[in-house]
């Protein structure tokens, strides 16, 4: 069973073999999680993203998807780029929201990922509220039935952190 873990910090710091990236369709970078990844991984991840696009991509990734790339010059081996749904409080996408977490994980077995870090999806610009961002996540990843060992979700800040731990012990 899957080792869940919380801690507050930046993703772009962790040792773990894969970090998941909440990216834009394009994935050629944005802004939060995205931007900070971009830039700190340096141009391998962005040429590989660009790879990717004139490939199997040309239209960008669909939400709910994952693909991986190299890591760069993170500490990590690779990134998973996922694509979140944007909240919308007429019309429910929590299926699309966990997708992105068993795609991730379906992405990280097929690399042989034991440990893999995960940002908060959806909760930042895209609007998806914390609390039910949390509970589908942790949910999600309880009941993927995946090999990878260990699941750390990475917080930003101390509310989200809180939030996260909340769900955690509450499923």
């Amino acid at each position: 069973m899957v080792q869940i873990t919380f801690t507050q910090g930046d993703i772009t710091e962790q040792q773990v073999d894969a970090v998941v990236n909440a990216a834009n369709s394009s994935l050629l970078g944005g802004g939060g999680v995205d931007g900070a990844i971009h830039r700190k991984g340096g141009p391998e991840i962005l040429a590989a993203c660009r790879a990717l696009r004139a490939s199997h991509y040309g239209g960008g990734l669909p939400t709910g998807q994952a693909v991986a790339t190299t890591a760069g010059r993170l500490p990590a081996r690779w990134v998973i780029h996922t694509v979140g749904p944007v909240w919308q409080a007429h019309q429910d996408q929590s299926d699309l929201l966990a997708s992105c977490y068993r795609e991730s994980l379906r992405v990280a077995e097929e690399l042989g990922a034991a440990t893999v870090a995960f940002p908060a999806i959806s909760t930042g610009v895209y609007g998806w509220p914390m609390d039910d961002g949390a509970r589908i996540a942790v949910e999600t990843v309880r009941g993927s039935g995946t090999a990878v060992e260990e699941v750390r979700f990475v917080l930003f800040d101390a509310s989200a952190y809180a939030i996260f731990v909340a769900s955690g012990e509450g499923s």
